[in-house]
């Protein structure tokens, strides 16, 4: 049986009414409703071939259907109509992710937060890799008498301040030379990839200031340590599940609440080693507790480099259109951000 124009019209017609009211829409509503230029009788018909090919199913005994996860796969591969966000979203994303450009956590924090706001949905930001950090940059801030605060640019675009002990006798000139080995010895290293010859070298250059040397690697090793650590899970608008009609089942939702806790679960909805934008729709989620809900997620970058996913979670009767235009933009504004404080 094939997926002629019209009905593709009254699928894309079930799922547009469907997403708007969560209720199971019929034939005579869809002809009053939808100026397809056929009877109820003939849509009726063109129903349950759709039902036929497993793209609506009928909920409980009512003259109503409502789409499958097929039927909004197929929507969602074929029928949607790409959305845009308005100018007023954009500014209010970049505006917000701008004003918090200093701190890497705060940005992703935040993301998080402003993701759920605008899709209404429940938002997983997964953040950049913690463990196996590279070292982009350093250099030192002015702290009290004996005290600098030394900021470390990871190479992920992580941010880190730490407050060290130099002495009271180190002059500002000083701290800036050694700001300036470093920089150029160790980019685009771990400590553990640091050699001896490396290191000795530093040394050399900076003998005179072996103190401060001994102080900035021992922050370094807690800092660019090689220990695999995991990535942080944000999630933002957990409550917006309890607004939705298909979680009003406190049992259903204590369910999905206990797996927001899970880490390594959380991850996997992402699909964090997926390049790009992805839709997971209904059974198509491994875990069984999220069957019911859909997922859009995109990764972020720094400089072409990967390095975490920022998705929304929610029933599969969401606004695919409105979600994903969301996303692609949310993850494309964090990459200009997040690269641009590399600079």
């Amino acid at each position: 049986m094939q997926m002629d124009d019209r009905k593709r019209k009254i699928l894309r017609a079930i799922v547009q009414d469907y997403i708007a009211t969560a209720e199971p829409i019929g034939s005579r509503t869809i002809a009053r409703k939808f100026d397809l230029g056929v009877s109820s009788a003939t849509i009726r018909n063109e129903m349950a071939d759709l039902e036929d090919l497993g793209f609506i199913e009928q909920p409980y005994t009512s003259a109503g259907r409502i789409p499958s996860d097929a039927g909004y796969r197929y929507f969602v591969d074929c029928l949607m109509d790409p959305q845009a966000l308005n100018e007023e979203e954009k500014e209010a994303i970049e505006r917000e992710n701008t004003k918090r450009i200093h701190e890497i956590q705060e940005v992703i924090s935040h993301t998080s937060r402003l993701l759920s706001e605008l899709t209404n949905l429940t938002s997983i930001v997964l953040g950049p890799h913690k463990g196996k950090s590279t070292f982009g940059k350093m250099h030192f801030l002015p702290y009290q008498p004996g005290q600098v605060i030394m900021v470390i640019v990871k190479e992920n675009g992580a941010v880190e301040n730490h407050i060290i002990d130099v002495g009271e006798d180190i002059t500002a000139e000083e701290l800036q030379q050694v700001a300036g080995v470093f920089n150029q010895k160790m980019r685009g290293h771990t400590l553990g990839q640091v050699k001896r010859s490396l290191l000795h070298e530093i040394y050399s250059e900076l003998s005179r200031q072996r103190h401060l040397i001994d102080n900035t690697l021992d922050m370094l090793s807690a800092i660019l340590d090689d220990h695999e650590e995991e990535e942080r899970i944000y999630l933002g608008g957990t409550l917006n599940m309890l607004n939705q009609p298909e979680f009003r089942d406190l049992s259903k939702v204590k369910t999905l609440f206990k797996v927001f806790e899970e880490n390594d679960s959380m991850k996997k909805l992402l699909h964090p080693h997926q390049e790009g934008l992805n839709v997971t729709i209904g059974g198509e989620n491994t875990l069984k507790e999220f069957q019911d809900c859909s997922v859009i997620s995109a990764t972020y970058k720094v400089n072409g480099l990967t390095i975490g996913a920022v998705g929304v979670l929610g029933p599969t009767r969401m606004d695919y259109a409105k979600a994903i235009a969301i996303v692609d933009f949310m993850t494309r504004s964090l990459t200009e951000v997040l690269t641009r404080r590399r600079r």
